[in-house]
C-alpha cells in the first residue's frame, strides 16, 4: 500500500513556524513502507516560516487579517495531484491544521480552541475519494490490528 503523509510529520522544516512535527512512531511504521510527504502549504508557495492561518467562514486568514485562501487553495491542488500521480491509498495527516487538520481544527478565533471540521486539502481529498486520517487516529488502528 501507498502512503501520502505531512511533511512535517517525518520531520521537514516547513510548518508555520519554521519547525516539525517529527513523529516518530509514525517513522518508524513507515520504515518499511512506500510512501511520499507532502506540505501543501509550501506546495501553495507560502514561506517557510510564515505567519499563522485558521479557516474563518470558508476562507484561510493570517492572524493578522490577510487572506490566503489562494495559496492554500493552490497547494491542495498540487498535493493532491501529487499523491495521485503515485497512486497512495490512505493520507495520514497533522492535526488541527487549515490544511491537513482531519476531524478538528482551529475555530478561526486564533484562541487555540478546535471544532469539528477539516483544512483544505483534506476536504479535497475526500472530494477525490481518497481516505485521508490524523496521523494519531491512524497509529491507533494500526496498533489494534497488530
Amino acid at each position: 500500500m501507498m502512503y501520502a503523509v505531512s511533511a512535517c510529520l517525518i520531520g521537514e522544516n516547513c510548518k508555520y513556524s519554521g519547525g516539525n512535527n517529527l513523529h516518530k512512531e509514525l517513522c518508524s511504521f513507515l520504515k518499511d513502507k512506500q510512501w511520499i510527504a507532502v506540505c501543501p502549504e509550501v506546495l501553495g508557495g507560502l514561506s517557510i516560516p510564515r505567519e499563522c492561518c485558521e479557516i474563518v467562514e470558508q476562507k484561510v486568514i493570517s492572524q493578522s487579517g490577510r487572506d490566503c485562501t489562494r495559496e492554500y487553495v493552490e497547494g491542495a491542488h498540487k498535493a493532491l495531484q501529487q499523491i495521485q500521480e503515485a497512486n497512495a491509498q490512505v493520507v495520514i495527516t497533522q492535526p488541527r491544521s487549515p490544511s491537513c487538520g482531519c476531524g478538528k481544527i482551529y475555530d478561526g478565533s486564533f484562541q487555540g480552541r478546535l471544532i469539528n471540521d477539516n483544512g483544505v486539502f483534506v476536504q479535497l481529498c475526500h472530494q477525490a475519494g481518497i481516505k485521508v486520517v490524523n496521523v494519531d487516529d491512524f497509529l491507533r488502528k494500526e496498533v489494534k490490528r497488530l
